[in-house]
């Protein structure tokens, strides 16, 4: 029934988890949008780390989740395919959250679906169009909702751009720059496990956030991208784009060109490297949108070192565990946002299977939730970039119509 508490099972027990998703979805709970929580991972060792984890048992006290694996499993011991056994147990229409590296999405996400479970992905969704227009036909034939979770959506200042920018204030995008850099720290994370060459790089896994942010705030659609990489090897010796530079360009002949990387000093200032900067034409004048996600203008000096500097660039917006009414603390910013808007979505789904399914293209037209329907230039794009880094930054081009699809440029 509708506004009934959601049972939530997270696939996933990594980074993403412990720094947005769990703290959000805890304190979901507490306001009766989320009931029991199970957390799967491959093994026991992430698990615990949440468990542990002493910001999140302060900041919410009593509350639990259930781990697959347990706890008390010997960390060594693996469970690839834990969580199968997992959506068994779920009622329908209840809550999967994929919270694992990107080409784990495709499999997890159809085998919650075919459970009958609603599903929160972070983003890339999947790494096909072919795939995303899969998994849209067949949630929307279940009635049921799938969320990619691009948080950047719901930074207000990002929504503020996208209202100013449909009201022509800023006249058309024309160029562009955007740039996100991960600390180098991620080099020595279970990164080095999974972030190589063949699966993954840098503009797919971070570049894609901005790729989406400009689609967010213009409507354009992307038409070709080139995306070249620079190989470098992580300390357990497995080879990595460590570095990425791309260029898209957009329908009306716009371009934006994107840099990214595992590379921002740790000893720096801020936790990354991230901005975007969107030139724009005008009639006898030229605007501009200008965000500078490196430093908001929150500037603190430690006694001790936090993360690995004294002297850090604090950014308030994106995710902060902060003091409340309540007890313990809560989470504020966009990441927490993001989370709340898909998960208060899916609460509200009533049991006529018509209803949601309005629902579902109610959401897809309004375009703020990243949906399968409304992200989709997302996946051509990163199927682009993939295809491209791979052949030394070679063009691909993006085809619309009624077989969206990307081709490689040969010569």
């Amino acid at each position: 029934m509708t506004n009934q508490p959601l049972d939530v099972l997270i696939i996933g027990g990594g980074m993403i988890t412990n720094d947005q998703l769990l703290p959000s979805i805890y304190h979901l709970q507490r306001l009766g949008v989320v009931g029991e929580i199970t957390i799967c991972a491959l093994n026991s060792a992430p698990l615990k780390a949440l468990a542990d984890n002493a910001e999140m048992c302060a900041a919410f006290p009593g509350q639990k989740f259930t781990a697959l694996p347990a706890l008390t499993t010997p960390p060594d011991k693996m469970f690839p395919d834990l969580f199968k056994d997992a959506l068994t147990k779920l009622k329908p229409r209840q809550v999967v959250v994929v919270a694992v590296p990107d080409w784990f999405h495709y499999p997890i996400i159809l085998e919650a679906l075919r459970h009958d479970q609603h599903v929160l992905s972070v983003k890339p969704l999947v790494l096909e169009y072919k795939q995303d227009a899969e998994i849209e036909r067949l949630a929307l034939e279940k009635g049921l909702f799938v969320g990619v979770e691009y948080h950047k959506r719901f930074d207000r200042r990002a929504l503020q751009a996208k209202r100013f920018y449909g009201e022509g204030k800023f006249g058309k995008f024309i160029m562009g720059e955007a740039k996100l850099h991960e600390p180098y720290y991620y080099r020595h994370s279970n990164f080095q496990n999974w972030f190589t060459c063949d699966k993954t790089d840098p503009f797919t896994y971070v570049g894609c956030h901005y790729i989406d942010l400009v689609h967010f705030i213009t409507g354009l659609k992307p038409v070709s991208v080139s995306v070249d990489g620079v190989r470098g090897k992580f300390p357990n010796g497995k080879e990595a784009f460590l570095w990425s530079s791309g260029r898209v360009r957009f329908e009306n002949g716009a371009l934006l060109t994107v840099t990214d990387g595992l590379g921002y000093p740790d000893d720096a200032a801020g936790g990354n490297d991230q901005g975007m900067i969107m030139y724009c034409e005008g009639q006898n004048r030229t605007g501009m949108i200008h965000h500078d996600d490196h430093d908001r203008g929150v500037r603190y000096a430690f006694l001790e070192p936090s993360g690995a500097a004294r002297y850090r660039y604090v950014s308030p917006d994106y995710f902060r565990l902060v003091p409340w009414e309540g007890v313990g603390s809560k989470p504020v910013g966009y990441g927490y946002d993001s989370v709340a808007a898909i998960l208060q979505t899916m609460q509200r789904m009533p049991d006529s299977l018509e209803q949601r399914r309005q629902i579902i293209r109610e959401v897809d037209a309004a375009g703020i939730i990243a949906t399968p329907a409304n992200s989709f230039i997302n996946e051509l794009v990163v199927e682009s970039a993939r295809q491209s880094i791979l052949a030394d930054g070679a063009l691909v081009k993006i085809h619309y119509g009624n077989n969206p699809h990307v081709e490689k440029v040969n010569g």
